[in-house]
């Protein structure tokens, strides 16, 4: 374990370098400490974070390579069913597996989980059956999940939104008596998960002023993937975006995002100090998007080939298989299986996914309070009749004056 300078992607001369936590090599080696450089991290991340990565098994580590191989395989699916015209869109996670299954594995049950619209793998590990993912992706769905049972809330598609979200719940899960009890399967952290484009939102700078007013248990886990759409990191960041929470008051931790040894680390110590009640802080996972941004997206267009080719090297799956094989003994064996174990899985998304409904008109109307409502009701009703007068060539009119 060590740190480590990752290269800008596009080379900007204004980005500084930031030291960044790195616990094994994009070849799959773990890297030694010396003694000066333990320190540098014991500094940066705390011993906790430390121990927490020298306490993993093999089959963790298994484990982890698992959810990164189906995440994968979820979303090699699911590109495939959107380009057959099942889905209506696809925003792609290739190559940020790392990032969401260390974060996602470094959280207790309790826990309460944030994300935008890209955290299929985050989701796999915490138990969401993917087909409720890909429903809402073909838009027969407007729920997806029971946020309740799995501890992920619904994805978000306004930019940065849930950075408040996830802090108000913190806000609550505070004034509940959950942290800082000392009792570990009642302390309660919650993990924000934002993109490098959504921290230039007002909402995100926002979210960290409530969470460090008020020492929020929240971990500010920003997937910095080099491309807000097409629009570089390096444009909206001039420093590394980990650097910005001391402006807030509060630690930030940049953490190579392809390295899922270190994102838990990290993610894990993050998460036991908000439990602890010491407040709030920030991980940027450097990572990079090596597909589209979503499936209406082309980044032949704005991205050059050469920097793709230069993050297939850090592959993270990669990275860690080589690691099992060459320090655990993992054989062709378990790989297989792994693999077995993600066809089975796309095939039965592919028919999950061609066997699901239309949802009814009024089927909107169902979620909307808990128990039955008057005005909701009346809404329903007059929907129902609105779509029925349009099917039958009707009370359009009707209809647009209403709306």
């Amino acid at each position: 374990m060590t740190s480590s300078t990752h290269p800008a992607s596009t080379g900007s001369s204004a980005t500084p370098s930031t030291a960044t936590v790195q616990m094994l090599t994009p070849d799959g080696e773990r890297l030694d400490l010396d003694e000066g450089r333990r320190a540098e991290l014991e500094q940066a991340v705390g011993a906790e974070a430390l121990a927490h990565a020298a306490a993993l098994t093999a089959d963790d580590l298994l484990g982890m390579y698992r959810d990164m191989a189906l995440a994968r395989r979820v979303d090699t699916e699911a590109t495939a069913l959107q380009r057959q015209g099942e889905l209506g869109l696809w925003a792609s996670l290739l190559g940020q597996e790392a990032a969401q299954v260390g974060s996602a594995r470094a959280a207790a049950p309790q826990d309460r989980l944030f994300p935008t619209y890209r955290e299929h793998a985050v989701a796999l590990v915490r138990g969401v059956d993917p087909a409720h993912v890909l429903s809402l992706f073909r838009g027969v769905d407007r729920g997806g999940w029971d946020a309740e049972a799995t501890g992920v809330s619904p994805y978000t598609l306004v930019i940065g939104s849930q950075t408040l979200h996830a802090t108000g719940y913190a806000m609550g899960v505070q004034r509940d008596g959950a942290v800082g009890t000392g009792d570990p399967a009642r302390d309660t952290a919650v993990l924000a998960y934002f993109g490098d484009g959504a921290s230039s939102q007002g909402d995100v700078h926002e979210a960290f002023v409530f969470a460090a007013t008020y020492q929020a248990p929240v971990v500010f886990v920003c997937q910095n993937n080099q491309w807000a759409i097409s629009v570089p990191a390096e444009r909206q960041a001039r420093v590394p975006i980990a650097r910005r929470a001391a402006g807030f008051g509060f630690p930030g931790v940049r953490v190579d995002g392809n390295d899922v040894v270190a994102c838990y680390a990290v993610v894990r110590a993050a998460a036991d100090r908000a439990r602890a009640g010491e407040g709030p802080t920030l991980v940027e996972a450097f990572t990079y998007r090596m597909g589209a941004h979503t499936t209406s997206d082309d980044p032949g267009r704005y991205r050059p080939s050469v920097e793709v080719e230069q993050w297939r090297d850090r592959d993270p799956l990669a990275r860690l298989e080589a690691h099992l094989r060459r320090h655990h003994g993992v054989g062709d064996d378990a790989f297989a299986e792994v693999a077995r174990e993600g066809d089975a899985l796309a095939a039965r998304l592919r028919r999950d996914v061609l066997g699901m409904r239309e949802p009814g008109h009024g089927e909107m109307f169902e979620h909307a309070y808990a128990a039955p409502h008057a005005h909701v009701e009346a809404d329903r009703r007059w929907y129902e009749e609105y779509v029925a007068g349009l099917e039958h060539g009707g009370a359009a009119a009707d209809g647009e004056e209403r709306a």
